[in-house]
């Protein structure tokens, strides 16, 4: 755990790094409802769709929204934040950094680790974009971008699992902010419905349900049926997921006074 007094008059920059659908954007809106934090929508996509050749949803346009030089990215990830603001947000996808992508920049952020079940992934993803491959999902850069940054602190940095927050957003939030070094706030847990500027263009095709919220809900009791196909994704993946799950802050594990708000 960082000091809750370390560099908080200094920006602090935050990488939270997951796969698609996995409450990533609820996230990101939780903590933009936050006053004193700023929040970027996945800055690496266009350098992703451009390196890959990929066809997603809205290509054209994400592409023209974002550059497409990763230098230019960390140059924006590392810049001054608006006044005010002394957290930056960055949500991040684990499949976006592919080869050729630099990767020293994250030692400059406090990352953190976000995973959900495959299963519920998956089946999220189906939904939007049929044809899905093991990478499209970001387990396995997720297990080595956790590995780089394990290995940079000594130790295993903060992963928080989708289910545990929805299950019990205050405590477990309250633990990730004193894992960051932040103040925690009762503000991350509710935002007003509707889009945000900071939203990435892509955001139509892939953020009705979030559009819609205004907290966390509760987590679906049962897991999805995927057909076999998604299953055989779901197995391979399903390794990669377990690896972090080992280190996720369980909210079962939490002392009461974790959730006391300091902001």
């Amino acid at each position: 755990m960082i000091d809750a007094a370390d560099d908080i008059e200094e920006a602090v920059r935050i990488a939270m790094w997951s796969g698609p659908r996995n409450i990533s954007t609820a996230m990101m809106r939780s903590f933009e409802n936050r006053p004193d934090t700023y929040v970027i929508d996945e800055p690496f996509y266009a350098v992703y769709l451009d390196r890959t050749g990929l066809e997603h949803p809205m290509r054209a346009e994400s592409l023209a929204s974002q550059s497409t030089n990763w230098r230019l990215v960390v140059a924006e990830l590392m810049g001054e934040l608006p006044e005010g603001r002394r957290i930056f947000y960055q949500k991040q996808m684990t499949h976006h950094m592919v080869e050729g992508v630099g990767l020293d920049w994250m030692a400059k952020c406090r990352n953190a680790f976000l995973i959900r079940s495959p299963e519920r992934v998956l089946a999220s993803y189906a939904a939007k974009r049929p044809e899905v491959t093991l990478d499209d999902i970001g387990f396995v850069r997720q297990a080595e971008l956790f590995d780089i940054e394990a290995d940079r602190l000594g130790t295993a940095p903060p992963v928080v699992d989708a289910d545990d927050i929805l299950t019990d957003p205050r405590r477990v939030l309250a633990a990730l902010c004193g894992e960051l070094g932040i103040p925690f706030t009762s503000r991350m847990l509710s935002w007003p419905a509707g889009s945000r500027e900071t939203d990435g263009v892509w955001a139509p095709v892939w953020y009705a349900a979030v559009e819609r919220s205004t907290g966390f809900a509760p987590p679906t009791a049962e897991a999805p049926v995927l057909d076999d196909g998604l299953t055989r994704i779901a197995d391979a993946a399903r390794p990669f997921y377990e690896r972090l799950a080992r280190y996720r802050l369980a909210p079962t594990a939490m002392p009461d006074q974790t959730c006391a708000d300091q902001l």
